[in-house]
């Protein structure tokens, strides 16, 4: 492979020509030059730290495909301005960039530079009540007006140019929004200015003050526009600060990664070229690169940043690494499994990126109010504009415009469109730092109603691990060969409770036969031929299936169900020949969480395949409210479809393939992060630890959500309920109170900026 060669010396960030370079060094394919052996050295000690640090923004793909954060519907490939709201469309899924955005460079400086021209306005018109007079012998009043004009041209028309184009926009496509009045707001006090310049004789005179010039409002078309292009940047800031989750996720995937290749060599290579069957080495210290299995070596891995568990996990020949977690003593040779965005961190960034795209139902309250609120407010601008050009002081119709211009800047619904995605943009983002991965918004604002949860046994309460821990046979066969001839069968299965049989005869060091004939009957048990026996091995209702001979039943097994543990009994050639007791440790974690679960007031079931002695003995240790036993795996779906007509506002928690239907059934489906794809597909809601405490985080979570999406649309419609009424002068008659353009419109910026700071302070939450 063809190294590529990077002429930026990584340290200093000075540009390097490679022939009077100090010093070249490859790592992960890329030869670097450097300006200096200082920089050489200093990269050779950390390269990977060195390249973090310096990583240049990473600009997304022109073809990559665009979407607008308060409209998620509208998606196009590169970007552009969203035809609804007006809004810059941003990359669907975040990059690892730390730098800003186009949209936001653009607009930053866009704002300087006005602020720049409209300081000069200010001093112009209001300088006097500052001490700032300038002589009329240095530059007359109508000098004046020219220099207000010539300054405030360049900030309406090419500072404030995005404004005109989304509202141009918006009227064109028929989508009227904020732009839609910020356009014509500015446009009217600049043009209505500028006209009053050229050619004031056109003016009639109620349009004039007494001594008969005709005011002109640069300043406020100037202030404006620097003011909305500040709303704009602090926006465009936060909404950066949202995307901060899947940064710092995307921020844990290593850039390189040590391959061994077939002739024993070692080569560092991009970790986005390793294929699945690689052979890597991974050394103390460095971050695994993708997902796989440890092939030799042993080693403590870090796993907090997908299980929030502080200590290291021992982790030996055999056993699963995950990509992005910390080897944290050792060194370990491993096996590629799932590489680029099949391994399980980039899937967790795929989720947390679709949750924050995704829609709450209680949008649909803003977009309601929106899909009328723009007409209403220029009509309510109209109307102040008659008003006061038939009933207000002379000059009338001066004070008409600038009420109208009031009217139409203070009443820009930015806030309201705001209120929803922002905290659902960051709730989502506090969820994944808390390991509890939402789906969609949606899932976000039904748990907090949930009222009944019912979770799977096997996985959700206990380890998922479980372990024979009693073999009973019949007298005429001994125990190794009962545990033989049900792990020969159950080596083709692969439900837990078969590997837990599996695993018991190799602890003792039986070998395997092979099955002939393997059959798998869904929640009942499997069976086969092992020689020229039948063999069964299954649950009590499987056994009543089938013509044994003899009782299968006995008080072992009952004593062993009193206990909590599962019972599989095996038959062979059609009669009782003994059982298995298996147990699968309850998780430490799932009293504590039942406890508080139930202080929430939420009402639990358990659905098992158990028998109804062994679930009841479970039930009764946990204090789960509803015990279902003897549940198929089909008929999971049913019971929660029962619950929903009972009207209970039901949550799923499972882990397994067969849990899928019912966790897309319930309102709010649950997956354990130690379950399968298919489970983690099918939920709303996945936790990577994979215990019922997150359950209770995330509640948490949606409540606090919840409130702060309600307290955003308290402040955006409260805001436009008393703004447009002050604004259009009903103060006017009784205190002579009437609200500038200018204070509009930083009166407006405030209103997006205060329901932004509120979002914000999601990130904070304890959970």
């Amino acid at each position: 492979m063809e190294n590529q060669h990077e002429m930026i010396d990584p340290v200093c960030g000075m540009s390097v020509d490679p022939q009077n370079a100090a010093g070249t060094y490859q790592f992960g394919g890329t030869d670097y030059y450097f300006c200096s052996t200082r920089c050489l050295e200093k990269f050779k000690a950390d390269p990977e730290g060195i390249l973090d640090k310096t990583a240049k923004p990473v600009e997304a793909p022109k073809d990559a495909v665009y979407t607008c954060p308060m409209h998620p519907e509208v998606r196009q490939a590169g970007p552009g301005s969203c035809p609804i709201c007006g809004m810059a469309l941003e990359p669907e899924m975040a990059g690892l960039e730390e730098g800003p955005s186009e949209e936001l460079l653009s607009m930053r400086r866009r704002f300087w530079i006005s602020v720049v021209l409209t300081v000069p306005v200010l001093v112009l018109v209001m300088g006097h009540h500052v001490g700032l007079h300038i002589p009329e012998e240095m530059l007359s009043a109508r000098a004046a007006l020219w220099l207000q004009f010539f300054l405030t041209t360049p900030v309406v028309l090419w500072c404030g140019w995005p404004f005109f184009v989304r509202g141009w926009q918006s009227i064109r496509t028929r989508n009227l929004n904020m732009f839609t009045l910020i356009a014509i707001g500015i446009g009217t006090a600049y043009g209505y200015s500028a006209i009053a310049l050229l050619f004031p004789n056109i003016f009639p005179a109620s349009f004039r003050k007494q001594d008969g010039t005709v005011d002109v409002y640069f300043e406020p078309a100037a202030m404006i526009t620097a003011l909305v292009l500040m709303g704009q940047v602090l926006e465009l800031r936060a909404r950066q600060m949202t995307s901060g989750a899947i940064r710092k996720l995307l921020g844990l995937a290593p850039k390189t990664a040590r391959v061994i290749r077939d002739d024993g060599t070692e080569e560092d290579i991009p970790a986005a070229n390793v294929k699945p069957g690689d052979h890597l080495r991974v050394r103390p210290g460095e971050r695994i690169p993708v997902d796989g299995r440890v092939t030799g070596g042993k080693t403590s891995v870090d796993e907090s940043m997908i299980t929030g568990e502080s200590m290291p996990v021992e982790k030996k020949e055999g056993e699963p690494v995950i990509g992005g977690t910390t080897n944290a003593a050792g060194s370990i040779t491993m096996t590629a499994e799932r590489v680029g965005s099949e391994t399980l961190l980039a899937h967790i960034v795929r989720m947390v990126g679709q949750a924050q795209r995704s829609r709450a139902p209680i949008q649909r309250v803003a977009d309601k109010v929106a899909a009328f609120f723009v007409p209403a407010v220029v009509l309510a601008a109209v109307i102040t504009f008659v008003a006061w050009g038939l009933f207000g002081p002379p000059p009338r119709f001066a004070y008409a415009l600038l009420n109208a211009i009031a009217v139409l800047i203070i009443a820009c619904p930015c806030a309201l469109g705001l209120a929803t995605p922002l905290s659902i943009m960051v709730g989502t983002g506090r969820g994944a730092a808390a390991c509890i991965l939402i789906k969609n918004a949606e899932a976000l604002e039904i748990l907090e109603k949930v009222d009944m949860l019912v979770f799977d046994k096997t996985g959700t309460l206990t380890v998922g691990k479980p372990q024979v821990v009693e073999v009973h046979s019949a007298a005429d066969i001994g125990q190794p060969e009962l545990l033989k001839w049900a792990a020969s069968l159950e080596n083709q299965s692969e439900h837990p409770l078969a590997a837990a049989i599996v695993a018991k005869a190799k602890e003792e060091n039986i070998v395997l036969e092979k099955a002939e004939d393997f059959e798998y009957l869904t929640g009942l048990g499997v069976q086969g031929r092992i020689g020229t026996r039948h063999i069964a091995v299954g649950n009590q209702p499987f056994m009543e299936q089938l013509p044994i001979t003899s009782q299968y039943a006995s008080s072992a097994a009952d004593d062993a169900r009193q206990k909590g543990r599962t019972i599989v009994f095996v038959a062979v050639d059609h009669k009782a020949a003994g059982f298995l007791a298996i147990a699968d440790p309850i998780k430490e974690s799932t009293l504590e969480a039942i406890r508080k679960l139930h202080d929430e007031h939420i009402t639990l079931m358990m659905l098992t395949g158990d028998d109804q002695a062994t679930a009841q003995a479970i039930g009764r240790l946990l204090g789960i409210d509803n015990i279902r036993a003897q549940v198929l795996p089909q008929d999971k779906n049913q019971v929660v479809k029962d619950l929903q007509r009972q009207g209970r506002i039901v949550a799923m928690a499972g882990d397994g393939i067969n849990d899928a239907p019912a966790l897309a059934q319930a309102h709010v489906g649950i997956a354990m992060g130690n379950g399968t794809d298919i489970a983690m597909e099918s939920a709303g809601l996945t936790l990577v630890k994979g215990d019922l405490l997150g359950i209770v985080k995330a509640r948490r979570l949606s409540r606090a959500a919840m409130r702060n999406i309600r307290q955003n649309l308290f402040l955006a419609f409260v805001y436009n309920t008393l703004g447009i009424p002050i604004a259009a002068g009903v103060l006017y008659p009784f205190f002579g109170i009437l609200l500038s353009p200018v204070i509009a419109a930083a009166a407006m910026s405030f209103s997006s900026v205060s329901v932004i700071s509120n979002a914000l302070r999601l990130r904070r939450i304890q959970l």
